[in-house]
């Protein structure tokens, strides 16, 4: 009798099912959905448009003109302080169209607020000034 019960435990062994679950087809699946979102996503674009300088020849010696921006937000044209930002945009304006190539350097203070010198960048650019840089930057290092 004792062989009978040795022979069935070990067929009931043999006919149990597997308890591990297979995971192959699963990582399969997921590898083809990763696959999937990487090729569907959009490709990003981070363009800022920058007018660089031509080659050009040119006989005129150019006109520098520097724009102070105080910590308090006070604007001053080659150091004459501006009465308003109208008085900016005209003395900007006069240097954009002026026969002389002329450049603009903008340099602010570290303690002068980011809005005063976004605001005097975007009147120079709106006012059609081409040569513009910010000058004095080894202050904020």
């Amino acid at each position: 009798m004792s062989t009978n019960t040795v022979s069935l435990t070990t067929s009931t062994a043999l006919a149990e099912p597997i308890k591990e679950m297979n995971m192959t087809p699963l990582i399969d699946v997921m590898l083809v959905l990763i696959i999937m979102l990487i090729i569907t996503i959009p490709k990003q674009h981070h363009a800022i448009e920058l007018n660089l300088p031509s080659a050009q020849l040119t006989l005129a010696k150019p006109m520098v003109v520097e724009i102070d921006i105080d910590f308090d937000g006070t604007i001053m044209w080659n150091g004459q302080a501006m009465p308003s930002r109208s008085a900016l945009t005209r003395e900007l304006a006069a240097a954009a169209v002026a026969i002389a190539p002329t450049t603009v350097h903008i340099r602010a203070n570290k303690l002068a607020p980011y809005r005063v010198v976004a605001a005097v960048m975007a009147l120079a650019q709106r006012a059609g000034v081409v040569n513009l840089g910010l000058i004095g930057n080894e202050q904020f290092l």
